[in-house]
């Protein structure tokens, strides 16, 4: 799985259209092999993020859990901290 690709779903604040489209842009990225598609590519590419992002939408409006839910700001912390331990920063 792509590493920048983060979950969106149980947290809190919800995920964003912005997070939901760039999680569905690099999923796209990676699938294609092209970081920018060229000009003949560039019209496919991006109704593949489109149809990716409506998807990806529906499904975590979609999903239910009994867990409360995460908060972004310690997610992140926890991060941090493991980059830390597995980069020594």
């Amino acid at each position: 799985m792509c590493r920048n690709i983060k979950p969106l779903f149980n947290f809190e604040p919800p995920a964003t259209e912005d997070e939901i489209r760039a999680a569905a842009l690099q999923f796209v990225r990676k699938i294609s092999g092209f970081n920018a598609p060229s000009s003949p590519n560039h019209e496919a590419f991006l109704a593949a993020v489109d149809e990716i992002s409506a998807a990806s939408r529906r499904l975590l409006l979609a999903l239910e859990t009994n867990a409360p839910p995460k908060d972004r700001a310690a997610e992140a912390a926890k991060a941090q901290a493991r980059s830390a331990k597995r980069f020594g920063r």
